[in-house]
């Protein structure tokens, strides 16, 4: 794609950007890097928690510099989270440092969700809006009142911060559903050829905290019990494809309900053609 419109490639998988996954996030090959210039893939540790916000803001930056070539940069991935934080702006929440994500997941770990619940909500009532099952949106709330001494949702409230000025093109890719769990499943398989298993138990040694996003791509945690001897490495395998493809009708229907006017194309060809089209509609009303 990034030959055929002649620009650069921006990582938007919130997975492929840590260092760690090469292999299971299916990162860019050594060929497709010699292709076209890439940005933002594999440049997080995954003892670091990279949040959109914080993607967003190295987003904007390489987009920047490769307009500043006078190049177009094409923006690809699945996670939704990150186009919005790129395309409609942000929340002028700050960064929370690590420490304080670990001490504040600690504590959670520590007295349960329950307790943690009741913690946060005496130090900040509006909390109660969350869900008592959603433990990860309480971490995040604790997070930025532990770091900041105000509540979050007084972030949110807040005017959101634009990042870049539009996005000259969208698509989503949205093959039939036969065809992308097909895909699902080879890619797995390739990946486990290309030495998937290997990574896993190299990830796996350096014992970080489980709560960690990168703890969370997919294949991570189905390897990991299998070299832990809790189930064949088959199993593993079939677990890991089960869950992919169960992932990626999440997202279909995330992109569907979120971005039901961005164009489709069913494959790579298609999207070129009409990516193409917006492109020169956009090009024609600057002149």
């Amino acid at each position: 794609m990034a030959q055929a419109l002649g620009g650069e490639i921006v990582n938007a998988d919130s997975m492929q950007v840590y260092r760690d996954l090469r292999i299971l996030t299916a990162r860019p090959s050594p060929q497709d890097l010699e292709r076209a210039r890439h940005h933002l893939f594999g440049h997080v540790d995954a003892a670091t928690s990279c949040s959109a916000g914080m993607w967003a803001r190295q987003a904007a930056q390489a987009i920047a510099d490769i307009a500043a070539r006078e190049e177009v940069a094409i923006v690809v991935g699945g996670t939704g989270l990150y186009f919005r934080a790129l395309s409609e702006g942000l929340s002028p929440v700050p960064e929370v440092p690590n420490d304080v994500r670990a001490a504040v997941r600690r504590r959670c770990e520590e007295i349960g969700s329950e307790a943690f619940r009741a913690e946060l909500l005496a130090r900040d009532p509006g909390a109660a809006r969350l869900s008592p099952a959603d433990v990860q949106r309480h971490i995040r709330a604790a997070e930025v009142l532990e770091a900041t001494g105000r509540p979050l949702a007084e972030f949110q409230s807040m005017a959101r911060e634009s990042l870049i000025p539009t996005l000259a093109a969208k698509i989503v890719i949205e093959p039939d559903r036969e065809t992308l769990y097909r895909d699902c499943d080879a890619r797995f398989d390739r990946m486990l050829a290309a030495g998937a298993l290997e990574e896993a138990r190299a990830f796996k040694g350096r014992a970080l905290d489980p709560s960690l996003p990168a703890m969370k791509a997919l294949g991570v945690a189905e390897l990991v019990s299998h070299l832990q001897g809790q189930m064949t490495l088959a199993d593993a395998a079939e677990l890991a494809k089960r869950n992919t493809r169960r992932f990626a009708k999440r997202q279909l229907t995330w992109f569907r309900n979120q971005t039901p006017d961005w164009p489709r194309a069913s494959g790579p060809a298609e999207a070129v053609r009409v990516l193409e089209r917006q492109l020169s509609a956009a090009a024609a009303k600057k002149t």
